[in-house]
């Protein structure tokens, strides 16, 4: 297939392609004839516009040109499943495109990947029931934590509010390194029992 559209596509990605006539009757022919030629005319007017795409969400020049050629496999398998109620062909092609570059990321990563720029992302602003939740956990640490002796709450504060290392705090505080290390101990203890469901 890759074959088929660079065939019919002299030189790779053409920028200056002309427009189709008719994008989806040019996937309807893929789709109900196996009609390379419309295949063809697909890639010459969409593939510099995938390749681009490609190019700002950061792939390298050899990476986009082998991304674009999977995208237009993609077409050519999937054609069929071409839904015009559902959204125009640019956009059916894009999304096959956009995801064929997520799922490359996340196989060069153990760690999920999101596509900031193309991917629909929630608001960031917490809806209201996750503010109010947010709200109530932070009142349960704190008076989870007014439960400990005055001494205790300084080490915490220390150690996780201002990610003070150990020796520090008790170069701060002016008490051993052990003080330290043992209130940390018994804060720990006490407000398990209190936090312990919000893990």
């Amino acid at each position: 297939m890759y074959s088929v559209v660079m065939a019919d596509s002299p030189g790779g990605l053409r920028p200056g392609a002309s427009e189709p006539t008719d994008p989806a009757a040019l996937l309807a022919r893929v789709a109900r004839d196996r009609d390379r030629g419309a295949l063809a005319a697909l890639f010459g007017h969409f593939g510099p516009r995938v390749k681009a795409m490609m190019l700002r969400l950061g792939a390298g020049e050899a990476l986009a040109e082998d991304l674009v050629q999977e995208t237009f496999l993609s077409v050519w398998r999937k054609a069929h499943l071409y839904a015009p109620e559902r959204g125009a062909v640019s956009t059916w092609i894009f999304t096959i495109a956009r995801n064929l570059r997520i799922d490359q990321l996340r196989r060069q990563s153990s760690r999920p990947y999101e596509d900031l720029e193309k991917v629909g992302l929630e608001s960031e602003e917490p809806d209201g029931s996750a503010t109010t939740e947010r709200r109530q956990v932070i009142q349960r640490v704190t008076a989870a934590l007014r439960t400990l002796p005055p001494e205790q709450q300084e080490v915490v504060r220390l150690s996780f509010l201002d990610d003070m290392p150990h020796a520090r705090i008790a170069e701060t505080v002016g008490i051993p390194l052990g003080t330290v290390k043992s209130r940390l101990r018994l804060a720990y203890e006490r407000l398990r029992p209190m936090l312990e469901d919000l893990q």
